[in-house]
């Protein structure tokens, strides 16, 4: 089961508060306030979120998810990571078979979900056509290189898609943990031992594009966040990175 519910320590509640306050990409902020205001017909009546989506989960969190970006119709309208969309849809009844999450499915912020991991993304504004430019992406780079360091516990970081596996691994570049990403591949399932001592686990991302045509399926899915349990709570020796 998930850890119960924790109130942010300060430093990563003032993070998040920065974060739903950024402007620095005028494209991304223009497009979620329309979004926001034109909403899709299947949710007329709700009120859109429309803000950059701040981070959520345990602030002791071992295990760190870190996807790509909001879904324009998912966390952009519910203020909530991965809450409100088919890739939420896909993601949270995992989370809660591998023991992550409190329940299986995540509708709104005050759903009463509890996580035990901490959940984010490398882009924390919803992009057009789920694909956020490279200036972008390096706007938001600062925000996870807080997080990292605010994160005390941290012992695996689990990357949905290569977007995020390639921004984790200019954070550990930036804040010199590896001096490049050469002998980093991204595919299904691959694992790294990090010299800052974290484990990097590579996963498809749970898009409806992924998952509707069974390029990633629930028992891959699966195995990915079971390992990513194993790992968290064993402590690290020697791991050998697979190249």
């Amino acid at each position: 089961m998930a850890a119960s519910a924790k109130s942010l320590p300060e430093s990563l509640s003032g993070l998040n508060a920065r974060i739903v306050a950024c402007d620095r990409c005028p494209r991304l902020r223009a497009y979620c306030a329309e979004i926001a205001r034109v909403r899709r017909r299947a949710y007329a009546g709700f009120e859109y979120w429309g803000r950059p989506v701040p981070s959520f989960g345990d602030p002791d969190a071992k295990v760190l998810v870190l996807g790509l970006a909001p879904g324009a119709h998912g966390s952009n309208r519910t203020g909530r990571m991965f809450t409100g969309d088919g890739s939420g849809d896909f993601l949270f009844p995992v989370l809660h078979e591998a023991g992550f999450a409190s329940q299986a499915k995540s509708i709104s912020r005050d759903d009463g979900m509890k996580l035990s991991i901490w959940l984010s993304a490398v882009v924390h504004c919803a992009p057009p056509a789920n694909k956020p430019t490279p200036e972008e992406q390096r706007n938001c780079a600062p925000w996870l290189d807080e997080e990292m360091r605010l994160l005390k516990n941290l012992r695996v970081v689990v990357c949905l898609g290569k977007i995020a596996f390639d921004g984790f691994l200019g954070h550990q570049i930036r804040t010199n943990q590896i001096p490049a990403r050469a002998n980093y591949t991204f595919r299904h399932g691959a694992e790294y031992a990090l010299p800052s001592g974290l484990t990097l686990i590579a996963s498809y991302h749970p898009s409806l594009q992924n998952t509707n045509t069974g390029k990633l399926t629930r028992t891959m899915f699966l195995a990915v966040f079971n390992r990513a349990r194993e790992l968290a709570e064993t402590e690290r020796k020697k791991w050998t990175a697979t190249f």
